[in-house]
């Protein structure tokens, strides 16, 4: 349920921007960065290893 704003604007990964392209990251489930077990969320820490992880 792991959501990041580059789902809703048309902009490409930058490599050559440091710290570019604003990775915010949000759950769907909760509407902010941390997930239902109150662990961050983003692209490395949603996992399956976590209760509350849906796959795509």
């Amino acid at each position: 349920m792991l959501r990041w704003k580059g789902l809703f604007i048309e902009a490409e990964w930058d490599p050559t921007v440091p710290h570019g392209n604003d990775r915010a990251f949000w759950c769907q489930h909760t509407h902010n960065c941390l997930g239902p077990d109150g662990k961050l969320a983003d692209d490395y820490e949603c996992n399956p290893a976590r209760n509350c992880y849906q796959a795509l």
